[in-house]
């Protein structure tokens, strides 16, 4: 499993974060960092509460979500609802993002559950073993990506320089929830049941494209404290995720 760290040493970059933060003083934050360059493993689950089968899906992404080296996100799809339930965490948005995932990933079509790895590889059901078999195939992947760190304010972030994919890439800012959360469903295929997910996404939102230069960026504003900011470096073609990290909220 390659290893965590939210804020890799980079000289270059360390220059440009530099540069972009004297207009004003750093203010003390604590931001967890790794000597190591972070490569980890990106895992995306498409999910509803109204799906009948999502549920075992959600615990088996729950059940890696704390593994060094990963970053699990869960996105709610609304498209289930008309089964007459509501999915409370869904957004329009969330189910254009896994279409877009459709032609890279060759598919006639998306459904859920859906785990999609690192952007290159996705899982349809399967068993916990299978999940965890493609991470660890994902983390022995070297692909020398572009660094990312952010600034110690928390209101910015960089992205190193690297060689940018064919039609170039987009620097995307995932704000989720960190930890489980439960939801009692009333109506629809799974009436009765307590659904628990893990790391609900709140809101994606591009913060500028990257072409391989180093560049940086300035993080949403309006972040709650209980929520944290995935940075992610995604390839515009073929959507591969050429890097992730973290930013949690102190």
């Amino acid at each position: 499993m390659r290893t965590w760290g939210l804020l890799p040493v980079a000289a270059g970059l360390a220059v440009l974060i530099a540069a972009g933060s004297s207009a004003q003083p750093a203010t003390t934050r604590a931001v967890r960092s790794d000597a190591a360059p972070a490569e980890p493993v990106v895992v995306e689950l498409f999910t509803a509460q109204g799906c009948a089968g999502c549920p075992e899906a959600n615990a088996r992404v729950e059940a890696v979500a704390d593994e060094p080296g990963v970053i699990a996100l869960t996105y709610a799809v609304d498209y289930w609802d008309y089964l007459g339930w509501a999915d409370t965490f869904a957004r329009p948005e969330f189910a254009q993002r896994q279409r877009a995932y459709r032609r890279p990933l060759r598919l006639r079509d998306v459904s859920t559950p859906q785990v999609v790895i690192d952007g290159r590889r996705q899982i349809v059901g399967g068993s916990e073993g299978a999940l965890q078999s493609a991470i660890d195939e994902e983390a022995a992947r070297r692909v020398f990506p572009p660094e990312i760190e952010f600034r110690e304010t928390g209101d910015r972030v960089g992205v190193g320089s690297g060689q940018a994919p064919t039609g170039g890439a987009e620097v995307v800012a995932v704000i989720y929830k960190p930890g489980p959360q439960t939801v009692e469903i009333a109506r629809g295929d799974n009436r009765g049941r307590t659904v628990r997910h893990v790391n609900v996404v709140k809101s994606v939102r591009v913060l500028g494209p990257w072409t391989g230069r180093p560049v940086l960026y300035p993080l949403p504003a309006g972040v709650d404290a209980d929520e944290a900011v995935a940075v992610l470096v995604q390839s515009r073609a073929d959507r591969r995720i050429l890097n992730g990290a973290v930013l949690a909220q102190h």
